[in-house]
């Protein structure tokens, strides 16, 4: 999801294009990475070089995935903040009915749809928009949300708040961040962990019976 460098931009620069960090010294993207599971299992990733590009790393991918129970047959997922797509494939090579995607930077959007094309990846829609105004206006309901802003930007109460109501009942909200992110009301942290400097929790609903 999106995949940016960990470090704070300094403060007399501009605030970054979507999907990119600015902080530095700036980060070059990673060439490519593989999906980790599923039916594209070893299938690569291409991720265009551009300065604090984040893709979500294996070993975090492989963790989210064993608490999620590997398969994903049926779920509606939205991976906002796409970046490399890292996140949003995996969960379509393993199994997701439908996995939406946002973006917008221009050339991000471009390595996600030749992706898409080369896999056949019927399943996947991709946008080209910004993440917060597309959750805002939009209708659908998800079984799980990635959320993965930049994290210069600051942008993960809002991210969450837009992300709440369009959640299915049982709906789940992956995040990932430089810190511990307090949970939405009425939700609580069901799983987290930390590699290096990234935090990333599994929220879900207090009354949410999943164990």
């Amino acid at each position: 999801m999106g995949k940016r460098d960990e470090r704070r931009a300094a403060p007399s620069r501009p605030a970054s294009p979507r999907g990119i960090d600015a902080g530095p010294p700036a980060a070059r993207g990673a060439g490519v990475i593989r999906i980790i599971g599923g039916q594209w299992k070893r299938s690569k990733l291409p991720v265009p070089d551009l300065p604090g590009l984040r893709p979500t790393s294996d070993r975090v991918r492989e963790t989210l995935f064993n608490w999620l129970g590997q398969t994903l047959d049926g779920w509606r997922v939205l991976d906002a903040f796409a970046g490399s797509g890292a996140l949003g494939f995996e969960a379509a090579s393993r199994g997701a009915a439908a996995v939406v995607m946002v973006e917008r930077e221009a050339s991000l959007v471009d390595a996600l749809r030749a992706s898409q094309r080369r896999l056949q990846a019927t399943a996947i829609s991709i946008h080209r928009a910004n993440a917060l105004n597309w959750m805002t206006t939009c209708t659908e309901r998800f079984d799980l949300v990635f959320l993965d802003p930049p994290f210069a930007d600051e942008l993960f109460d809002r991210a969450l708040a837009a992300a709440v109501p369009l959640l299915a009942q049982d709906g789940l909200i992956y995040v990932e961040a430089p810190r511990d992110i307090a949970a939405p009301a009425g939700f609580t942290a069901w799983r987290q962990g930390r590699a290096g400097a990234v935090h990333y929790q599994l929220l879900r609903r207090e009354d949410n019976p999943a164990s």
